[in-house]
């Protein structure tokens, strides 16, 4: 009895353990640069996700909310055209401790929650781009490498195979 009574008190306090470890919120850094790589600050950044929108200049580090849905992020620059990206989430430590320590109910309580999800802590935008960032590329100390999203892999309607 006092081993099933510790064996449930040991699952219920790991439940929720990337609740434990992450804040609802994370730091990202939003840089801008010209298509020639040259730095430009004071860009108007509107990043976005399920959770809201939150407005950062270019060259500012801001607090986004975590979720399980990718960001979104825009930049204006009166000189440039406009920088397009998308951050995407991805889950992070703390949710595979709940699978392996604290089983299902963790797992679902963080993933709702989003604390269970991490973007890449710093990117740059490129002016007349459009980029996806991965933190699975992110390296500690750098801007994690964005790409552009290629266009020729994808089917379209025209060039789909038909199913009859």
């Amino acid at each position: 009895m006092t081993k099933n009574f510790s064996m449930i008190a040991i699952l219920l306090a790991c439940t929720g353990c990337a609740s434990v470890v992450n804040d609802t919120t994370q730091p990202i850094k939003v840089e801008t640069k010209t298509p020639e790589g040259e730095l430009v600050t004071g860009a108007e950044c509107k990043l976005s996700n399920d959770y809201g929108t939150m407005t950062v200049k270019s060259g500012d580090t801001t607090q986004v909310r975590r979720s399980s849905k990718d960001l979104d992020i825009t930049c204006k620059d009166s000189k440039n055209p406009e920088a397009k990206a998308r951050a995407i989430s991805r889950a992070n430590g703390g949710m595979w401790g709940n699978i392996v320590f604290g089983g299902g109910i963790g797992a679902i309580i963080d993933h709702n929650k989003g604390t269970a999800y991490t973007y890449p802590t710093w990117v740059q935008l490129v002016f007349g781009k459009t980029l996806v960032f991965d933190r699975s590329a992110e390296k500690e100390g750098q801007p994690t490498l964005g790409i552009e999203p290629s266009t020729s892999t994808a089917l379209t309607a025209s060039t789909r195979p038909r199913e009859d």
